[in-house]
C-alpha cells in the first residue's frame, strides 16, 4: 500500500511543479459554506453533507428532509393549513419512527405557531 501512497504523492508534486494547480477557480477564496438545515441533528450533518454533494439522499433522509421542509412551511405560512399537509407530516414521522430512524424534532417555537394556527382554524368565531 505504501507504494500507491508514494506514487500519488509524486504525481501531485509533479503536477504542482508544472503549474497544474495554478489559477484554479476560487483559488485564494474561502470555501463556500454548506447550507445544512438547522433542524438536521448534529450527528447526521456530516453524512447529510456528503450525500448532498454526491447528489444522492437515502430514502430516510429524503423523508426527513421533506418532513423538515413541510414543518417549516406549516410554521411560517400565513394561509390556512391544509389538513393533507398535516397528515403527510404525521405519516412521515410515523414511517421514520417505524423504521428506527429518529422522527422529526420540531422546536417548541414552531410547535406553538402550528398549534395557534390550528386553533384559529378550528375556532368558528375567527
Amino acid at each position: 500500500m505504501w507504494f500507491l501512497t508514494e506514487l500519488a504523492e509524486r504525481r501531485i508534486a509533479e503536477a504542482r511543479e508544472q503549474g497544474a494547480f495554478d489559477n484554479l477557480p476560487g483559488a485564494g477564496q474561502p470555501l463556500p459554506e454548506d447550507q445544512i438545515n438547522p433542524l438536521v441533528p448534529e450527528h447526521q450533518r456530516m453524512a447529510w453533507r456528503v450525500l448532498k454533494h454526491s447528489g444522492f439522499l437515502p430514502p430516510e433522509l429524503e423523508m426527513h428532509k421533506e418532513a423538515v421542509e413541510l414543518a417549516m412551511r406549516l410554521a411560517t405560512s400565513d394561509t390556512e393549513i391544509p389538513v393533507e399537509q398535516l397528515a403527510r407530516l404525521e405519516q412521515l414521522n410515523l414511517w421514520l419512527a417505524h423504521t428506527g430512524h429518529p422522527s422529526l424534532k420540531v422546536p417548541e417555537t414552531y410547535l406553538a405557531q402550528i398549534h395557534s394556527r390550528l386553533v384559529q382554524r378550528d375556532d368558528p368565531q375567527s
